[in-house]
């Protein structure tokens, strides 16, 4: 049997190799120490090592039969209540995370992973009473910090998130991701902007990584086009995915191949429609297209409750039927897209116990229209348009770090567009009364009659309140939070002519 001596030992030495990213010799490690001696720090490095690798569902079974020897252990409720948040299991996690705060009221790593959950459940003021609640009994964690900056910038509240996020940089000048978020709010006027410079001065430095440069390199694009230097500006949004695009691999030939393996899956799916109670509308599009406005419009209604980005549809499609698609067959297809349903009203209901109107504007969602048609015949689809130029050149001037990969690159972005137009044409083509167009150009024309024409289409009462948009305070989790709050403008109609001869000269030197 292994004495204390001997566990501290080997903690120390797994925690390195943990920290170090040597997961799988954690597993093997601990795996053999348990069987020696069932000790709780051999529980949660393990735990923590599945957990890191993405083994969620292995990460669970040790928990369970951790939890089963010491069912108060505060360490052993945590990390079953993080791997249970992984699995999207968000009501049971909540649970453990509150048992845990029972026994242990100020253990910081359950205040901030409770919070880390009700940030994900769009609950965001009471993820940030849980961050303050942390913060209280150490201010200097970096991760709240940045993670309550995120709450309040959600929120609108930029403020409070820029002193959070100035309190990162005073305990890591080199933590670029919050230069990053104070930029993306911050307006700039001149080239002597304390920020700017002290980003400028940062470039100097020969120590930072790849990630950290390209925090730097977007967040300085975006001071560079504030002051309407637009060379510049193209420059550094250049170098910035340049960076990404070589760590977010991207194949326009694999992409391909998915869109036509949805099309070819919903050509088998019969007739039959699932009932479904709960009234949905899809807001859908290419990214930045104005799904964040047009959610933040339908969310100011008094019977419409804005759920957000979420992933549970891509998930749900990806791990039930285009993984393994090869198998499936007619009379299993239909089964499967019955329990699609049942789980994604479950995990909606996490977030939204009302039966209100709920929302979902994952943009990329427009891939499975026909299967939201299926699965929820009585959901709304609105499709926001944007001109081409316009939502190109904003999905590549914005960091998506590894969520959107093809806005890393000029091509890859015009390529996806294709494939996003011709996936449109399909839909439309089953669907032509089913989808609502809402074209941006037009609608910061006349946003009045557009608003009062999509609340008809979604079978709503007249609200006034959608036409005030700005006022509504829910959480916007997007790279739209700014635009979002504010009246509706025209001036963002226009924005990519700024950076026209610097596209074009980009375009016509690469081969197509």
């Amino acid at each position: 049997m292994l004495s204390d001596n001997d566990i501290k030992a080997k903690f120390k030495i797994l925690s390195n190799k943990l920290n170090s990213g040597l997961f799988d010799e954690v597993i093997i490690e601990t795996i053999s120490l348990l069987k020696k001696r069932k000790h709780q720090v051999f529980y949660n490095i393990l735990s923590v090592a599945y957990q890191s690798k993405g083994e969620f569902e292995n990460s669970l079974k040790i928990m369970d039969e951790a939890i089963k020897l010491n069912a108060n252990n505060p360490y052993f409720l945590n990390n079953l209540a993080t791997t249970l948040h992984k699995l999207e299991r968000y009501n049971d996690a909540e649970m453990y995370f509150l048992r845990g705060l029972e026994i242990a009221p100020n253990y910081i790593n359950i205040l901030n992973n409770l919070a880390n959950l009700k940030k994900d459940l769009n609950h965001t003021d009471d993820a940030i009473r849980y961050y303050k609640k942390s913060l209280s009994i150490n201010e200097n964690i970096i991760e709240t910090n940045l993670n309550i900056a995120n709450c309040y910038q959600s929120l609108g509240k930029f403020e409070q998130a820029e002193k959070h996020l100035s309190k990162v940089l005073q305990l890591n000048s080199d933590l670029t991701i919050a230069d990053r978020l104070i930029s993306s709010t911050k307006k700039y006027d001149n080239l002597n902007d304390t920020h700017l410079t002290n980003m400028l001065d940062k470039l100097k430095n020969p120590k930072l990584n790849n990630e950290q440069l390209s925090n730097l390199y977007f967040a300085i694009g975006k001071a560079y086009e504030d002051i309407k230097e637009y060379k510049s500006s193209f420059e550094y949004y250049f170098k910035g995915n340049q960076i990404l695009k070589k760590i977010n691999i991207f194949n326009i030939e694999k992409e391909r191949e998915y869109f036509d393996k949805i099309k070819n899956a919903f050509k088998i799916i019969d007739d039959k429609n699932n009932f479904c109670d709960r009234k949905l509308i899809f807001i859908v599009g290419m990214p930045r297209s104005g799904t964040s406005l047009i959610e933040q419009i339908l969310s100011s209604h008094n019977k419409v409750f804005g759920g957000g980005e979420l992933s549970f549809i891509s998930s749900l499609l990806n791990e039930k039927i285009f993984n393994n698609f090869e198998n499936l067959k007619t009379s299993k297809l239909n089964k499967i897209l019955e329990d699609i349903q049942k789980k994604y009203l479950e995990k909606i209901s996490a977030i939204d116990k009302t039966n209100s109107v709920f929302t979902d504007k994952a943009p990329l969602n427009f891939r499975y229209i026909g299967f939201l048609k299926k699965i929820f015949p009585n959901s709304k689809i609105v499709h926001c348009k944007r001109n081409s130029a316009e939502v190109s050149w904003s999905n590549f001037k914005h960091y998506f770090p590894g969520s959107l990969p093809f806005t890393n690159n000029l091509i890859d972005i015009k390529n996806f567009y294709k494939l996003y137009e011709d996936m449109m044409k399909f839909w439309k083509s089953y669907f032509p009364e089913e989808i609502f167009e809402i074209e941006y150009e037009k609608f910061v024309n006349k946003p009045n009659t557009q608003i009062k024409e999509l609340i008809k289409f979604c079978e709503l009462d007249w609200d006034e309140n959608c036409l005030k948009h700005e006022n509504n305070t829910r959480s916007i989790k997007t790279a739209s939070a700014t635009q979002a709050r504010k009246p509706i403008y025209k001036s963002a109609t226009k924005s990519s002519a700024n950076f026209s001869q610097y596209i074009n000269e980009v375009l016509a030197n690469t081969n197509t």
